[in-house]
């Protein structure tokens, strides 16, 4: 197991760039599925989990060719439906949840589509109900193997329809407009999911000759066609390393300047950081943060404490929820952190507080952070990452500790963050992988 050693306190300068978007990239390379002609997509972040979707497409049969860093071409042409019930195929789609995202392709274009019940996040309960209840409407059979734990979908033709989902879950959403591309008649999702992920998803398919309409809204609207061609794609930077990056300036002090970070499509992201009392300056597509000696955490109007809470889009990203507590250790006042859609995901801050954070964990979906406004810096400890964001927040807790600090577990960070401690290094900070 790797661990990174951090000797932390140490004020950073200089400019970094964010990667391809983690969350885009496991579903629009998943749409290479969906035709037999070549697809490029470019920007892709070279992490684990995107790593083992594209071995996982290859040994599907996909032709995959790397033109160059972050730039590959995919040709599904070939593709050996049969593999869906190997061993292999289970121990490889297993260990990743955004290989659910192959169902709806796989399904819509050659009549079946099996999974195993997908790994990921430890962060709670993460139903794939939505997926599963949008592939019915469309005339798919269900079925679930509780012996096997495989979940697989058969139809002859899909056809579309009207659907009122009861949840906008992102990857739900995801599935469910790449299944309709391709069947038969107009099919429109209501509570539809319209994160930028998705956006740029129904806009990929719309290269490909799809015809889909309402992006960015609630409603989508897909009216099926009978082939989509090749294209070429190019991944957005990803909005939760952004707002990582905002969140490590603001608890190390540091000035930085966050490269091409595609400002209109971050949404409320800026202006959450900016309501903790974090200064940041758009310049052009770039991100400028000076260094602060101190923030101070806005209050409501009527003086009430201020509360953070994530939400579908438009609303604050959850995967961001984490940063922000950690930022709120060192500012000056109060704030509620609501974490309404995952159960577990508050509880790597029992780390936080051995580091001498002044936390109080509500629930599991309700922490209270009192700032300390810098009197009382954290102090290093060894501490072992839960999941992706819980380990980034407490890499940047690290970062901004007095003294030594070991993060372990560290391969659930490299899960979302592409070579991270080469791009801190480069910063000025004191990081190294040890094993």
């Amino acid at each position: 197991m790797g661990a990174f050693e951090i000797q932390g306190g140490k004020k950073l300068n200089g400019e970094i760039t964010p990667q391809g978007a983690k969350n885009e990239a496991l579903q629009v390379i998943n749409a290479v599925l969906l035709t037999k002609e070549k697809v490029i997509i470019n920007n892709i972040p070279d992490i684990i989990d995107v790593n083992k979707l594209i071995n996982l497409l290859e040994t599907l049969g996909v032709k995959i060719e790397k033109l160059k860093k972050g730039s590959y071409s995919f040709q599904a042409d070939n593709i050996d439906v049969d593999f869906l019930t190997t061993d292999e195929f289970k121990l490889k789609g297993g260990s990743l949840r955004g290989s659910i995202m192959i169902v709806g392709p796989l399904l819509s274009r050659f009549g079946k589509g099996y999974i195993p019940k997908p790994g990921g996040d430890k962060i709670g309960r993460r139903r794939v109900d939505t997926h599963f209840i949008g592939f019915e409407k469309l005339g798919a059979q269900f079925d679930f193997d509780s012996n096997t734990n495989f979940y697989k979908a058969y139809a002859k033709r899909l056809k579309g329809t009207y659907m009122l989902l009861d949840e906008a879950s992102v990857t739900g959403t995801a599935n469910i407009i790449m299944a309709a591309s391709l069947a038969e008649g107009k099919t429109t999702i209501y509570n539809a999911a319209c994160e930028p992920y998705i956006q740029q998803l129904c806009k990929m398919l719309n290269s490909m000759g799809g015809n889909i309409t309402g992006i960015g809204s609630n409603m989508i609207e897909i009216n099926g066609v009978e082939s989509l061609h090749g294209c070429e794609h190019t991944i957005l930077p990803d909005m939760i390393e952004i707002g990582s990056f905002i969140g490590l300036a603001a608890m190390t002090q540091s000035e930085l300047t966050i490269k091409n970070v595609s400002y209109d499509n971050l949404g409320v992201i800026p202006n959450t950081f900016k309501r903790l009392g974090i200064k940041l300056e758009r310049k052009g597509d770039d991100i400028f943060i000076p260094s602060q000696e101190s923030y101070e955490i806005e209050s409501f109007i009527d003086g009430s404490i201020m509360t953070i809470a994530d939400a579908p889009w438009p609303g604050f990203t959850p995967d961001l929820l984490s940063i922000i507590i950690v930022v709120a250790t060192q500012a000056r006042g109060s704030v509620l952190i609501h974490q309404k859609m995952f159960e577990s995901r508050l509880f790597f801050v029992d780390k936080l507080i051995d580091m001498g954070a002044q936390i109080i964990l509500c629930d599991p979906h309700r922490a209270t952070v009192i700032g300390m406004d810098r009197k009382t810096p954290l102090k290093g400890i060894t501490m072992t990452s839960p999941d992706i964001r819980a380990g980034v927040s407490l890499l940047i807790a690290a970062l901004s500790a007095k003294g030594k600090s070991t993060v372990l577990n560290i391969e659930q960070i490299d899960r979302g963050y592409e070579n991270i401690e080469d791009r801190l290094r480069k910063l000025g900070a004191d990081i190294k992988r040890i094993d």
